[in-house]
C-alpha cells in the first residue's frame, strides 16, 4: 500500500467545510478524476473514476463519521483504497482540512504514476479546487449531520 496526505486552509467555518464534504455525490465538482459517486445509503458509496487513465468502478464504506471532525472510509471492492478527511477549527472562519489516503497501485501505469508523485499532486489539486468551490459559494450545498460510529 502507498499513502499520501495533504492539508489546506479554507476560509469558512468548520461546520461549512464538513457539511460540504458530506455531499458525496458532489465530490466530482472538485475531484478531477472522479466522474460519478452514487450514495447507496448512509454508509455506502459507488465510485466511478479514472485511475491512471483507465475508467474504474468500486464500492466504498464509510467506517466512521463524526460531525465537524472526521470522515473515514475504505473500499469494499474494486480499486483498493482507504482514508480519512479531518476538519480542524483554526479560527471561527478558517478550517484546516487534512486528507490522508492509502491506496494499492495495481497496474504498471498506476505504479509509475505513484512513483512520480501523481496521486499526491492530484490530491493537492483536488483540495485547491475544494477550497475554490467552497470559498466561491461562501456556503455548503447541503449537509448530513449523522454520526457513523467507528467499526
Amino acid at each position: 500500500m502507498s499513502s499520501t496526505m495533504d492539508s489546506i486552509d479554507v476560509n469558512v467555518p468548520v461546520s461549512t467545510a464538513y457539511n460540504q464534504w458530506t455531499q458525496f455525490e458532489e465530490l466530482p465538482k472538485f475531484m478531477d478524476s472522479v466522474h460519478e459517486i452514487r450514495q447507496i445509503d448512509d454508509t455506502h458509496l459507488h465510485w466511478r473514476a479514472s485511475v491512471a487513465g483507465k475508467e474504474e468502478e468500486w464500492d466504498a464504506e464509510i467506517t466512521e463519521q463524526i460531525p465537524d471532525k472526521r470522515i473515514a472510509w475504505r473500499s469494499t471492492g474494486g480499486v483498493k483504497n482507504a482514508g480519512v478527511v479531518t476538519f480542524h477549527k483554526i479560527t471561527d472562519n478558517t478550517t484546516r482540512v487534512t486528507l490522508q489516503m492509502d491506496y494499492d497501485p495495481q497496474s504498471f501505469e498506476e505504479k509509475v504514476g505513484d512513483a512520480l508523485g501523481m496521486v499526491k499532486l492530484q490530491l493537492k489539486n483536488n483540495l485547491k479546487s475544494y477550497k475554490e468551490l467552497l470559498e466561491g459559494k461562501g456556503q455548503e450545498t447541503g449537509a448530513w449531520r449523522g454520526t457513523v460510529p467507528q467499526h
